[in-house]
């Protein structure tokens, strides 16, 4: 448990750290984030034609409302600590890798959900909004990531332990 404790603080003040320098914001954040918001875009199209992207700002071409996803809104921080917890326990490589593809989309499709759901809040009623994106969905997904980690832990292969030899006669 304390192995796993360390590991898990390790990667998660490294990966963090490296998230917050300029060429991982520059080369992967904010291409990242203005891709989430693409995604989101033509998710709502297929049902609501006055929605368009520019950059990381979702915007109604109709009201003018727009919701900007900035860091911390783009999924990445949840996918920080699934992965630190995921390479933090001791488990098969193979199953390491499979874990955090599956839940990394797990965890960016509850955001977009969470995107998409607050650009229609924000439209209806700003203070719920507001109380939605502070509180609820940020929130959610953290717990996210708790819950597939959890799922994962529980498809690992279990260790069995080895069999006491049996005394040999004399």
């Amino acid at each position: 448990m304390l192995r796993f404790f360390i590991i898990f603080s390790v990667l998660l003040v490294g990966l963090f750290t490296l998230e917050i320098l300029q060429p991982a914001e520059k080369y992967v954040i904010m291409p990242f984030t203005s891709m989430v918001a693409d995604v989101s875009v033509w998710i709502v199209k297929a049902f609501d034609e006055n929605v368009i992207a520019n950059g990381n700002v979702i915007r109604d071409k109709v009201s003018g409302f727009g919701v900007r996803i900035e860091r911390g809104c783009n999924g990445l921080e949840a996918v920080i600590i699934l992965f630190s917890a995921i390479f933090a326990f001791p488990a098969p490589l193979r199953s390491k890798f499979i874990g955090f593809v599956i839940g990394f989309f797990a965890i960016q499709l509850l955001n977009l959900v969470r995107i998409i759901s607050l650009y229609y809040l924000g439209q209806w009623n700003y203070t719920a909004f507001e109380w939605f994106h502070l509180y609820l969905w940020q929130a959610l997904i953290i717990l996210d990531a708790l819950v597939v980690w959890l799922i994962w832990l529980r498809t690992l292969p279990r260790v069995q332990p080895p069999d006491d030899p049996q005394p040999q006669p004399a």
